[in-house]
């Protein structure tokens, strides 16, 4: 088995390379010399559209041409017409969501899904472009780049943005020889760089430069990049393959071919070797300049992975890659590696020789090792037979290894089982490990979910305990569209009985599906499922289900959600039905009030008397009457009649609709009748200061300016008691210094609150002169005492103390004055009299 599979080997220097049949393609009569053809990467699908440039054979062909879609093994997945306006097809490409994109020659992108269905969103290079005509195109996986006949260079650096940049302007008046694109992932900048063979040299363009790299071995005819950014492949007018740096700084291998025509096709065979067709030749240059050649008599199209080339021809499916190092110590010719012996132990374990415990002997101590080999070389192969054998010889080996990760066999276990699956015929994608572990499983899944093969999708989710949600929904979402005419209660159950395999499945994704779709009862009765309240509530509302919505957002506690969902409420119902909604709901009405206090009185205003509560609707009027600004336009001319007023009238009249409201509408009354009144004082006097201003701080504004006529009308208009009014006034005129007005107002009759209160008034004014004439008309004795103190006479408090006959009150004035004085000695001596009566 060793020799046969070595003997399929190439060797270029030390390396070890080998071709291997994957498929045989089940398609029927294609021809690929007469298509563009396009091949997704790892494993992907392959689109061709027939080229215009070729003749049509009669009765061979279709006249008219078709877009077809298959996997890598033939199998044909979509056959749509091709007749898209916008001129001939310039290029075809994949992204690496498996999008196909189409440019044509009028810069119009169009996009493909990978049943051939074509995407709504149509992607333009714009007006520029579409004037000046698309000559040359490269699609990569996350981006393009076009030249225009005019020599203009246009890209979308990144498909997701879809934003067009034009790149700086090369000043060409001949087309470049080739163009190659080197990714923003691989530039220092992080910018989309171009490279153009222009005459003997290259230039660089990026979006604001164009550098001349001085190349001194052009003109070169085409170029390549290596899928790590790292070389560039060029062949030049004179037959060479050179590879250099990508920036022109230093050559590392140059050959020379035997042909001075440029090949077809120009690849990398993973980054350490470079493929070249000519029709009917495929030559590899190896790192060290060594060649291989393979004949073909049919046309190919070369697909560069990551590890190998992909080559497709009307027949085989092929596989070219580098021969890894744990498969050349196992089966190279003569070997004696460890692994090659562990190999050779289980040929003889299975032919039951005792030789078999000799080798184990042997490599005992390098027997880790020797296992991992086989581990690893079984990953690397496609034959399932092979596999086995050598995960057989693995097994054998770790019997006598006691630290070897057992790990590491199962996961190969696991991922050999997986890779065989998506490799078969009916799948088609034949990936390899290295394939799988760039692309990672998860994004292996999606490809297999957007290609309708959710069965495996499923057991392989299930398989590498990864989430089988995507899986799931996709899935469902796909029934609901392909069964149309199958009643929605059927339906249900259908997508039920799979969904609920998933706890924590997203109801609400598949619900939006079938919404989408028109199948409106249909998502309602999924979203009964949809356990996340914040998934149920935008849905429902964006499907005409406002009140559903709000019983569901108040369900789940969500203050956030019960707010959309009532502000979703307002904009699409009528007031009348929307407060009858929000007043059924405790939580959604208070919310709503809390929400319409802040930020819309008005609509809270409506609220409260469409609900009948009348005094509740009093207060916000009431509140906003103190909103509006005190500016001089609201207190002059017709202010007197304005919003402000007008809501304190509205708030009365609501007051008015009920008896049990009587005091708050006289209330109501009086602030708008005081407010009246305060205006017009505002107006008569100049001063922008009894606006908001107490009854009591009006009277004492009022006679403080003199104005005693409308203090007295104020007076009388509210009640005001004598008391208070006669308080208000001795304060007044004591702070406007009007003393002789205090005075006559003191002899116009007795007053009711006595003189105490004119004493205190001119005391807190600091005029004891003035508080005497008072003083003495003060017939309690104490009041007297104390009020001496206040102004420092002496003799006179203890006078009066002396009458009072009260020790206490002498006690206080003794402090008063302090007890080392002669009145302090005269305190306590009407003190100690007092104490013997």
């Amino acid at each position: 088995m060793a020799i046969s599979i070595a003997a399929e080997w190439e060797v270029l220097n030390n390396r070890y390379y080998r071709k291997q049949e994957i498929y045989t393609m089940c398609w029927n009569s294609v021809d690929l010399s007469r298509h563009k053809v396009a091949c997704s990467k790892f494993g992907g699908p392959v689109a061709m559209v027939r080229d215009e440039s070729k003749m049509v054979q009669l009765k061979a062909e279709s006249a008219r041409a078709k877009l077809l879609l298959f996997t890598s093994s033939g199998k044909l997945l979509s056959s749509v017409p091709w007749d898209r306006p916008g001129g001939r097809l310039i290029a075809l490409g994949w992204t690496d969501e498996e999008v196909l994109l189409a440019v044509v020659h009028d810069g119009t992108i169009f996009q493909y899904n990978i049943h051939g269905e074509l995407i709504p969103e149509q992607l333009s290079l714009g007006q520029e472009c579409w004037n000046q005509g698309v000559a040359e195109c490269i699609i990569w996986g996350s981006g393009l780049v076009v030249l225009t006949e005019q020599n203009q260079l246009f890209s979308i650096p990144n498909l997701e943005t879809q934003t067009v940049v034009k790149l700086a302007d090369p000043l060409l008046e001949d087309p470049p020889h080739c163009m190659a694109v080197v990714e923003p992932q691989y530039t220092l900048s992080g910018n989309l760089e171009v490279l153009l063979a222009v005459g003997s040299s290259v230039l660089m363009v990026d979006a604001e430069n164009v550098r001349n790299q001085m190349v001194d071995f052009g003109p070169i005819q085409k170029m390549t990049l290596s899928s790590n950014g790292n070389l560039l492949a060029c062949f030049t007018h004179d037959g060479r393959l050179l590879v250099v740096y990508p920036d022109f700084s230093k050559s590392l291998l140059e050959h020379l071919t035997e042909s001075a025509l440029p090949p077809e096709q120009l690849v990398w065979c993973g980054v350490d070797s470079v493929l070249l067709y000519w029709e009917e030749e495929l030559v590899m240059v190896g790192p060290y300049g060594d060649a291989v050649r393979w004949a073909y008599d049919e046309p190919i199209v070369l697909i560069p992975e990551c590890d190998g080339v992909r080559i497709l021809s009307n027949t085989f499916m092929e596989f070219l890659r580098r021969v890894p190092d744990s498969t050349v110590s196992i089966f190279k010719i003569g070997s004696t590696s460890p692994a090659a012996m562990l190999f050779d132990a289980l040929e003889q374990f299975d032919k039951r020789s005792a030789k078999a415990d000799e080798n184990i002997r042997l490599i005992s101590d390098k027997l880790p090792d020797a296992v991992g080999d086989c581990i690893d070389a079984a990953g690397h192969e496609f034959d399932i037979s092979l596999q086995r054998t050598l995960l057989r010889a693995a097994a054998y080996g770790r019997a006598f290894c006691r630290k070897f990760d057992r790990d590491q066999f199962q996961d190969m276990c696991r991922t050999l089982r997986v890779l065989n699956a998506v490799r078969q015929f009916e799948i088609g994608i034949p990936l390899s490990i290295q394939q799988f572990k760039d692309l990672t499983a998860p994004v292996l899944i999606a490809r297999l979910v957007n290609a309708h093969r959710h069965l495996l999708a499923l057991r392989i989710s299930e398989y590498l305990d990864l989430s089988k949600e995507v899986v799931l929904v996709h899935w469902a979402c796909t029934k609901i569209i392909a069964s149309s005419d199958v009643p929605d209660s059927v339906l249900l159950e259908l997508l039920l009985e799979k969904l609920k395999a998933c706890p924590g499945i997203s109801y609400a994704t598949v619900a939006a599906d079938a919404h989408r779709n028109g199948r409106q009862k249909l998502a309602a009765l999924l979203l009964d499922y949809e356990p996340r309240a914040s998934e149920q509530v935008p849905l429902l509302t964006s499907m005409g289900e406002g009140e559903r919505a709000l019983v569901k957002a108040i369900e789940s506690g969500d203050t956030n959600l019960v707010y959309f969902s009532i502000l979703h409420l307002w904009r699409q119902r009528p007031l009348p039905e929307f407060f009858r909604i929000v007043q059924a709901k405790t939580l959604a009405r208070n919310l709503f009030i809390a929400y319409a206090r802040q930020n819309d009185p008005e609509i809270l205003k409506k609220f409260f008397i469409s609900i009948g509560q009348i005094q509740s609707a009093a207060e916000v009027f009431l509140k906003e009457s103190w909103s509006f600004s005190r500016s001089i336009g609201n207190r002059s001319g017709s202010a007197l009649q304005g919003p402000r007023l007008k809501t304190i009238d509205q708030a009365a009249d609501l007051y008015a609709q009920t008896k049990e409201h009587m005091f708050e509408r006289a209330a109501a009354e009086e602030q708008g009748k005081l407010l009246k009144l305060q205006q017009e004082f505002e107006i008569s006097t100049g001063q922008l200061i009894f606006v908001d201003s107490s009854v009591s701080d009006t009277i004492r504004t009022l006679i403080t300016l003199g104005n005693h006529r409308a203090a007295q009308r104020v007076k009388v208009d509210f009640k005001v008691p004598d008391k208070r009014f006669y308080w208000l006034k001795v304060f007044a005129l004591a702070t406007a210094k009007q003393w002789e007005a205090l005075e006559k107002f003191s002899k116009e009759k007795k007053p009711p609150i006595g003189y105490k209160p004119f004493v205190e008034a001119c005391i807190e004014e600091e005029e004891n002169a003035e508080a005497l004439k008072y003083i003495a008309k003060l017939t309690d004795p104490q009041e007297r005492a104390e009020a001496y103190a206040r102004i420092g006479m002496e003799k006179e408090a203890t006078e009066a103390a002396a009458q009072a006959k009260d020790s206490e009150l002498l006690g206080r004035l003794k402090i008063t004055f302090g007890q080392n004085t002669a009145a302090g000695a005269l305190f306590d001596t009407l003190r100690d009299r007092l104490s013997l009566t």
